[in-house]
């Protein structure tokens, strides 16, 4: 086993286990790394590794939120089991219209919008979104206070303050279609997943942290999902890991479990005391650099 390639496998690790739970596109960057360090791998693994390795990264969400999402435990109260039921029903009902779309056409996604143009201007328009998006929410939540004569010198606080859907068990039906819908969305690589369902969120009026909270959760039934159609097109396609590749693979997702497991808890402390504007900042500035770096280098 080359320890380059090791070496080169934590790299991808540690890049999807940060940029899949920030809203700046895990797929975006993962294929713009590609541009940078190829992995010494067949085509066929790259485009399974590409999505299995966000497995690792799954753990970490099950890992950190395994007592909330636990319906069985016995420390909960007939009612709380009953609310984690709730949850997880509508996680699922969430995570419907990106299987119908996404299933047929994986194949095409791939082969057509998988390029850095596509890649640059997804990140700038969704960086846009959160910018205005987040502006108009704190503008409207500083004309509320002042209108109640609310003394707040947190400018984000507000806003949150109030969202009508301030926990997880106040996401209807409704809104978790909602959230699905714009799911959809992340389906284009660069939107990022999380971004898409972060903004879909806030849009439907939750606070920032149950956006995220609820982002994380419905991330479980769909990396699954999108990773075992992946390996299941691996095998049945007549590929084999050839000298490594499993290993890279295994290298891969332990690097994305612990580096996760530090992104989800910033991410959460972050979102609960700043809004999302500076992704959007960020989403943007590397849109430019990527169109660039592209228009110079080709």
């Amino acid at each position: 086993m080359d320890i380059i390639e090791v070496l080169k496998a934590v790299v991808y690790g540690l890049v999807e286990g940060i940029t899949e739970w920030l809203p700046i596109s895990s797929t975006g960057h993962m294929l713009l790394l590609d541009q940078l360090v190829k992995l010494d791998v067949s085509d066929a693994f790259w485009t399974m590794f590409l999505v299995v390795i966000q497995l690792g990264a799954i753990l970490a969400v099950m890992v950190l939120y395994f007592g909330r999402l636990n319906p069985f435990s016995r420390a909960k109260t007939s009612e709380e089991r009953t609310r984690t039921w709730a949850l997880w029903a509508k996680i699922v009902v969430a995570c419907i219209p990106a299987a119908v779309v996404g299933i047929p056409l994986d194949d095409w996604m791939d082969e057509h919008l998988s390029g850095p143009f596509v890649i640059a201007v997804a990140l700038i328009v969704y960086g846009v979104v959160f910018i205005v998006l987040e502006n108009r929410r704190n503008a409207r939540a500083a004309s509320l206070s002042a209108g109640r004569h609310l003394a707040r010198t947190d400018a984000s606080a507000p806003a949150d303050a109030l969202a009508p859907i301030a926990s997880l068990d106040d996401i209807s039906w409704k809104t978790a279609i909602g959230i699905g819908l714009f799911q959809v969305l992340s389906l284009v690589p660069g939107t990022s997943r999380s971004g898409s369902t972060i903004i879909g969120g806030l849009a439907l009026g939750c606070t920032r942290p149950v956006a995220a909270e609820f982002t994380f959760f419905l991330a479980i039934p769909v990396m699954f999902g999108a990773s075992l159609l992946r390996l299941l097109k691996f095998f049945l396609g007549g590929n084999a890991f050839a000298a490594g590749e499993l290993a890279i693979l295994g290298v891969g997702s332990v690097s994305a479990f612990i580096v996760s497991l530090l992104a989800i808890r910033f991410l959460m402390g972050f979102v609960r005391k700043h809004d999302f504007k500076p992704f959007g900042v960020y989403r943007i500035a590397l849109g430019i650099a990527v169109i660039a770096f592209f228009a110079i280098v080709r």
